[in-house]
C-alpha cells in the first residue's frame, strides 16, 4: 500500500520530453508493455468516485491494483499479486470497494494497453521521480465497443519532494504539454460526465449547507475502505464524518428538513464505528498510564488483561463492523446521503442569504449549550447533575461542528466560537473519560479477582483516573466563566 502523487499531461504525438538534465541524475528512458483489465459495475460506479480497479500485466509492478482517491492528485494504492483468474476479483480487494459497489457484481469494462518509457531522476540510489511517456490503446467493453487511442505523460513522485514535481512539471508543459483533465487513463477513456450537483441558489445557506454536507458523505467514503482493513485512527475519522453528518442534519434542519431517518441511521452507524474506537483509545490509554507506573506498582499480569484481553474485544468489535458494512442497512444508508447531497430536498429558508440566515442558526446552536448548562447547574443531586453535564457536552460539540461548517461562509468569527466549543467539549470529555475508565478498571478488576489475580495495581490505577477526572472537574468553571465572555463578544 502506498499514497500515489502524480500529475498527468496530455500531448500531441510527435511530443518530444524535455531534457530534464540538471534537476537530478537523468536514468533512461527505458521502455516496455503494460495490459491492464479494469473492472467496475455494469454502470460504472467506480469511475464515478475517482477509484480504479485493475489487473495489470507487464512493467516492475504486475499485479492487481486498487486505487482510492485522497485528495486532488493524491490517491492511495494497494496491491496484490496477480491471481491466474481475470474473471473473478480477489475477494480482499473487491470488500474494499463495497462503499461503491453497494453489492453490484464487478465486471471487466475496459482493457488498456499501453506502450510506456520511463524515465527516473534519482540521487545517488534513490529515486526521486518518474516520467511515463505512455501511448495507449483504449479498448471499451460492453454492447457498443470502440477503441480509442492517444498519447500521455505522467511525472510521479517516489521518494522526491513536490518542489521536484513541480519543476519537472514546468518543463513539460513548457515543451507543449497541457495538464490532463482525467484524473485517470481509465477516466480519459470511459468520458463520464461530470457529477451533477445540487440545484442551490448562488451565495445562500443552501448553497453552504449542501456543500458541507457533501464534503462529509466524501469523507466517510473515503474512510470505509481504511476502516475494513482497521488502518491507523481510520474508525475514528469515519465515525466523526458520520457524527458531523448527523450534528448537520440537526442544526441546519430549516435548510434541509425531514431527515430525522436518515439521522437515526447516522446514529447507528456511529455506535457502530464507536465500540471499537472506545477499546482502541482505552486500551492505549491504560498502556500509557501502566507506562507511566514505577515498576514496583505494577503487580500481577494486568498488562495482559489490560492489553491483549481489550485486544481481542477490539478486534471482535471490527468484525462487527465489517460484517455490517457488507450489508444492506449500510447500503440503503450510502444511498439515502447519495441523494441527499445530489438532489436534496430544501425548506424555505435554504434560498436565503447565508450570513444572516447561518449566523443566527450558529447562535441558536450556542443558547443550545447555555440552556444545557443552566439546567444541569439546577439539580441539586449530585449524581443527577454530573449525568446532565453529558448533555452540555453533547451541545457544546454540536455548537463546534456547526460553527466549522460555517467558518467558510462566515469567516473568523466562526473557527473562534468552534475553538471555545470545543475548549468546553475538551474538558468534559477529560472528566467523562477518567470516570468510563474507572468502571473499565472495576470491571476487569472484578475478571482478575475471580481468575485469583493480584489486583493491587487496579487499585492504584482507579486512584490516577479518580485524580484526572477530579482535575477536569476542577478546571470547568474557569474554562466555562472564558467561553461565556469570549462567545458573548463574538455573537
Amino acid at each position: 500500500m502506498g499514497i500515489e502523487i502524480e500529475d498527468k499531461f496530455d500531448v500531441a504525438p510527435d511530443y518530444a520530453v524535455p531534457d530534464l538534465s540538471g534537476l537530478a541524475e537523468v536514468v533512461g528512458p527505458k521502455s516496455h508493455q503494460l495490459v491492464a483489465l479494469y473492472y467496475d459495475t455494469a454502470d460504472l460506479r467506480l469511475a464515478a468516485r475517482g477509484v480504479t480497479l485493475r489487473r495489470r500485466r507487464g512493467g516492475d509492478d504486475p499485479g492487481w491494483h486498487l486505487k482510492l482517491p485522497k485528495a486532488k492528485g493524491v490517491r492511495q494504492e494497494i496491491q496484490i499479486p496477480l491471481t491466474r483468474s481475470t474473471k473473478v476479483v480477489p475477494s480482499e480487494l473487491a470488500e474494499l470497494v463495497q462503499a461503491y459497489t453497494r453489492g453490484a457484481p464487478l465486471v471487466a469494462v475496459a482493457e488498456l494497453d499501453t506502450r510506456r518509457t520511463v524515465t527516473i531522476l534519482r540521487e545517488g540510489e534513490t529515486r526521486l521521480l518518474e516520467v511515463a511517456d505512455d501511448r495507449v490503446k483504449g479498448t471499451v467493453f460492453g454492447e457498443r465497443p470502440r477503441v480509442e487511442r492517444w498519447r500521455e505523460v505522467e511525472a510521479e513522485l517516489l521518494d522526491g519532494d513536490e518542489k521536484l514535481l513541480a519543476k519537472v512539471g514546468k518543463r513539460l508543459r513548457k515543451a507543449g504539454a497541457v495538464p490532463s483533465e482525467s484524473a485517470s487513463k481509465l477516466g480519459k477513456l470511459l468520458d463520464l460526465p461530470p457529477a451533477a450537483g445540487a440545484r442551490t441558489v448562488s451565495g445562500s445557506a443552501g448553497e453552504v449547507v449542501v456543500g458541507y454536507l457533501s464534503g462529509q458523505v466524501g469523507a466517510l467514503l473515503a474512510q470505509d475502505p481504511r476502516t475494513r482493513r482497521a488502518e491507523e485512527d481510520a474508525v475514528h475519522q469515519m465515525r466523526v464524518a458520520a457524527r458531523r453528518l448527523r450534528s448537520a442534519l440537526k442544526a441546519f434542519r430549516k435548510i434541509v428538513p425531514e431527515t430525522e431517518a436518515l439521522q437515526d441511521e447516522l446514529k447507528w452507524l456511529g455506535t457502530l464505528l464507536g465500540e471499537a474506537r472506545d477499546l482502541e483509545v482505552i486500551r492505549a490509554r491504560f498502556a500509557g498510564r501502566l507506562k507511566d507506573l514505577a515498576p514496583a506498582l505494577i503487580w500481577g499480569p494486568i498488562q495482559v488483561r489490560l492489553g491483549d484481553d481489550l485486544t481481542r474485544r477490539e478486534q471482535e468489535a471490527y468484525g462487527r463492523i465489517r460484517e455490517a458494512l457488507g450489508g444492506e442497512r449500510y447500503y440503503a444508508l450510502l444511498n439515502a446521503l447519495d441523494a441527499l447531497v445530489a438532489e436534496p430536498h430544501l425548506g424555505k429558508a435554504a434560498d436565503r442569504e447565508a450570513p444572516q440566515e447561518l449566523a443566527a442558526i450558529a447562535a441558536r446552536n450556542w443558547q443550545r449549550v447555555v440552556k444545557a448548562y443552566d439546567t444541569a447547574q439546577a439539580i441539586r443531586d449530585h449524581d443527577q447533575r454530573e449525568i446532565a453535564m453529558h448533555d452540555v457536552r453533547k451541545a457544546a460539540k454540536r455548537a463546534r461542528y456547526t460553527a466549522e461548517a460555517l467558518e467558510p461562509a462566515l469567516g473568523k468569527d466562526m473557527a473562534r466560537l468552534a475553538r471555545r466549543a470545543e475548549a468546553v467539549q475538551e474538558v468534559l470529555g477529560l472528566h467523562q473519560d477518567g470516570v468510563v475508565a474507572q468502571e473499565t478498571l472495576v470491571e476487569e478488576a472484578e475478571a482478575a479477582r475471580r481468575a485469583g489475580e493480584d489486583t493491587f495495581t487496579y487499585g492504584v490505577l482507579i486512584g490516577v483516573e479518580r485524580s484526572a477526572a477530579e482535575r477536569a472537574h476542577a478546571e470547568f468553571p474557569r474554562v466555562w466563566a472564558e467561553t461565556v465572555e469570549a462567545v458573548g463578544e463574538l455573537l
